[in-house]
């Protein structure tokens, strides 16, 4: 929490998208920067502080998640203002550049800093005249920027010139302004960033990378260069918030197995319990995504934001959490979750296996045939010799049909997790995988590993 003589900023982190939105108040009026969709996190802390919500603020249309601005505006009355030229359907207020909005005894200088999206708007805070803060969303970051790809490679370049002129026009406020942007380490959105979520532009213009481009070619080369792939949810998030998200949904029922086994060819099971357990026996045709900071943007990447989805838990697991993870990116299909796969066994359902391999036992028995699941970036840093290299979310019949489905597919990461992932997507293709469960492609190019 950062404070001001008469500004408390205290940001609100949502670790599984790597972004922050903030909760700013000057004593009694407050406004929140950028929501997500599970509002009673930012309804909290105004409660508890005696708090009069007075705006809501979005600095984009946002790509990687569905708004929770729209509902926490309606349920509180405060103003929902949102960038000029994004236009949404819900009645909102426009930030115009350079018109101050007043919240207590705050201004709020709107700036379009246009580049990660066309009508981006950064907003400067203000008291008593005195540049304080700036909330940057996904334009200047902590030593990064916004990407400018995320609306397709025909707009990429444009934008990145824009990105160019945005992140410069922001560095020149006074070094002493505090940095808070939206997208941080763990976004999608951030074209490289780093360890930390705020900064000053005074740091920033001495220690972030982009800022010491000082041409604008370079600068647009720099930034679409080497860009990981992004999570095909993407795609539906732009709609979803210029038409106003809801709220969230309901809790899913617990189900039996008996239910699954009815309703078994209309679903998705996603299996989110320890890898182990899921390869000793699960639902056949599971894809498996453990829970974690990535849990919603895999499923996002590898189902439909309309698949009905059923969850499968272990005892530690609060379904209603991986629900809300699910419902940030839009995903509100959720029919029902079960705790293991024992009341599936009970009801006659049968269960399919992974075979995953520790390092020791691979290298004495290695496959004939190997895939490699990292994005192209990490197979070209570290390349792996022989396999084949096929980026997780396209695994498909036709990405690895030069795979014998005959024998047996060893199947490489990083660290395990997209292997084990790819390992469920084989399965429902009728191959048969083999998981590196331990450890990586990096340590298979090493000999020196053997035995230890």
């Amino acid at each position: 929490m950062s404070v001001h003589d008469r500004v408390t900023v205290l940001p609100i982190r949502t670790p599984s998208l790597g972004d922050t939105s903030y909760l700013v108040w000057d004593g009694t009026s407050a406004l929140v920067v950028d929501p997500q969709r599970d509002i009673d996190r930012f309804e909290e802390p105004i409660d508890r502080l005696g708090l009069d919500l007075s705006a809501v603020l979005e600095t984009h249309v946002h790509n990687d998640y569905v708004s929770g601005g729209p509902e926490l505006a309606r349920r509180t009355g405060a103003r929902m203002i949102v960038p000029a030229a994004a236009a949404p359907s819900y009645r909102s207020e426009p930030a115009f550049h350079q018109e101050p909005i007043t919240v207590g005894s705050m201004t709020l200088v709107p700036i379009h800093t246009p580049g990660h999206t066309p009508e981006h708007t950064s907003y400067l805070l203000m008291i008593d005249g005195i540049e304080v803060a700036v909330f940057s969303g996904g334009s200047l970051l902590v030593g990064a920027a916004g990407r400018s790809d995320l609306l397709g490679p025909e707009r990429a370049e444009t934008l990145s010139r824009l990105q160019f002129r945005s992140v410069n026009r922001l560095a020149a406020l006074p070094s002493d302004v505090d940095l808070h942007p939206t997208h941080g380490q763990g976004s999608f959105c951030a074209a490289g960033t780093g360890g930390t979520t705020s900064s000053t532009i005074g740091r920033e213009r001495v220690e972030n990378p982009v800022l010491q481009l000082r041409d604008e070619d370079g600068f647009v080369a720099d930034q679409l260069s080497g860009l990981p792939s992004y999570p095909a949810y993407y795609r539906h998030m732009a709609p979803l918030n210029l038409a106003g998200g809801e709220a969230v949904p309901k809790a899913a029922p617990e189900i039996e197995g008996a239910r699954l086994l009815e309703i078994r060819d209309t679903v998705t099971v996603i299996d989110t319990r320890d890898r182990a357990a899921f390869a000793s026996g699960h639902v056949p045709g599971s894809i498996w995504v453990g829970t974690g900071d990535s849990f919603s943007a895999w499923v996002g990447w590898l189902t439909d934001i309309d698949d009905p989805l059923v969850l499968v838990v272990d005892a530690e697991t609060d379904p209603a959490d991986l629900q809300t993870e699910l419902a940030r990116v839009g995903y509100d299909e959720v029919v029902g979750w079960m705790r293991g796969v024992e009341t599936w066994v009970a009801s006659s359902g049968d269960l399919a296996t992974l075979a995953m391999r520790p390092l020791v036992e691979w290298l004495e028995d290695t496959p004939t045939q190997v895939l490699d699941v990292r994005d192209f970036w990490e197979r070209d840093q570290t390349p792996l010799a022989g396999a084949v290299g096929v980026h997780l979310p396209d695994i498909d019949a036709t990405s690895i049909a030069e795979l014998d489905a005959a024998e047996p597919i060893g199947v490489v990461c990083a660290s395990g997790y997209r292997a084990t992932i790819a390992g469920s997507l084989l399965e429902r293709l009728g191959m048969k995988a083999v998981v590196l469960s331990d450890k990586g492609a990096a340590e298979l190019r090493a000999p020196a590993v053997t035995g230890t």
